[in-house]
């Protein structure tokens, strides 16, 4: 008898440990599993997601994770299988829409996503959260209706929607909406010493093909050195895929102050977290040609955009050339109001008033305005100071006023 109770206890003990050792916190398991997924180790942190899926199998952080681990992994059919479980086990919770849309929109599979996006509206009512339309701008971009996209992208930009890739997103749709606009810039130019005034008339147009992107004609006729001159120049902006563009600028003038013929090309790349880089050249033909190498680095964080641009101007001999410019802009209620201040040293190769051979050095300083008042008619205002060095000893204080107008139909 005595045995007999020795053994029952031994197997109560016995299963009571195990029974403890087969329970555990789902919660901390998802927390296990996040940080393996986060750090590449799909596999393995699927493998704890399992393990919790498998006692709690309506667990929609967990399916959530594991759909958007197979959507890292390029495997999308698999991803939208969690996730679709994810929405009925949790139909008001919108964190499941964000990470099912963005699946469907990696996969490009635009009508799933717009039963998804339905579903939401079903679900969640409307207005949809933020995270959901920007989501919905995604895909109106993704089949190419910049404007509607862009309507969306402002919307919550005036919402204060927090996301660092949103004023960019909102630039590279700018860019691709297909508008048609004109307008026109007046500078005036003043300088200490025995140089008159020059004033500057510039007249533009723009419209936007499939083949050239945003493509931009202009006309710039100026007073200066006792004489005038006219130079006219074509850009344009074709399209290299989702996240890289081109610029592309070709130029001419009779006039001795503006280059004879001007050439310029730059391949702009988006990256990831609101990274932009480009690089390129330009060629000025002056009274000798010019060659100059460009690449900048951007920034898109909150409100601002920051961009460092570096030149090298290679000269004869062993000479070589620099300049450097740092531009920083704040954006208001929209993509297109902001402030902006610029700082450089040496001359900008897309200064075409002035010949980068004629200064040993140029220090320059610039700040400005932009607003859209209405959707048809933009202002703009800048103001700069430079300081040309010419020769040893020898500098030109040069005051700059900048006004412009824009109008789009």
């Amino acid at each position: 008898m005595q045995k007999a109770l020795i053994l029952l206890f031994s197997f109560l003990v016995f299963s009571i440990s195990l029974k403890a050792q087969d329970s555990f916190d789902p919660d901390v398991l998802l927390v296990d599993a996040r940080a393996l997924i986060l750090d590449g180790k799909y596999a393995e942190g699927r493998k704890i997601a399992f393990r919790a899926l498998s006692k709690y199998p309506e667990y929609a952080d967990i399916l959530i994770l594991v759909g958007r681990s197979f959507a890292w992994e390029g495997k999308n059919d698999s991803a939208s299988i969690y996730l679709e479980r994810a929405i009925l086990a949790s139909p008001a919770y919108e964190d499941g829409y964000v990470a099912y849309l963005d699946n469907l929109s990696w996969a490009e599979q635009y009508d799933r996503a717009d039963a998804v996006l339905a579903k939401a509206r079903e679900n969640l009512g409307t207005p949809l959260p933020n995270a959901i339309r920007y989501r919905e701008s995604r895909l109106l971009y993704y089949r190419e209706d910049y404007n509607a996209a862009y309507q969306i992208a402002e919307e919550l930009f005036k919402k204060k929607y927090k996301n660092d890739n949103l004023l960019e997103y909102m630039q590279n749709l700018q860019r691709l909406r297909r508008n048609n606009a004109v307008g026109a810039t007046y500078d005036y130019d003043s300088f200490e010493g025995e140089l008159t005034p020059w004033n500057t008339f510039s007249f533009y147009a723009r419209t936007r093909t499939k083949l050239t992107g945003t493509l931009i004609g202009r006309v710039t006729q100026s007073s200066r050195f006792d004489g005038n001159g006219t130079l006219f120049e074509l850009d344009a902006y074709p399209s290299l895929g989702k996240k890289a563009y081109a610029y592309l600028n070709v130029g001419g003038s009779n006039a001795s102050f503006f280059p004879d013929f001007r050439l310029g090309a730059s391949v702009y790349f988006n990256l990831p977290k609101a990274w932009e880089v480009d690089g390129g050249f330009r060629y000025l033909q002056f009274a000798e040609p010019t060659y100059i190498y460009t690449a900048s680095l951007g920034k898109y964080t909150g409100n601002w955009w920051f961009n460092l641009r570096a030149n090298l101007i290679p000269g004869t001999g062993n000479s070589l050339g620099t300049s450097a410019n740092l531009q920083a802009r704040y954006y208001f209620k929209t993509g297109e109001d902001f402030f902006s201040l610029q700082l450089s040293s040496g001359v900008s190769p897309d200064e075409e008033t002035r010949d980068p051979t004629q200064l040993l050095n140029s220090y320059r300083a610039r700040a400005g305005y932009q607003q859209l008042l209405t959707d048809r008619f933009m202002v703009y205002a800048f103001t700069g100071y430079s300081r040309d060095e010419l020769g040893p000893d020898r500098f030109r204080n040069n005051l700059n006023f900048s006004l412009g107008v824009e109008y789009r139909f």
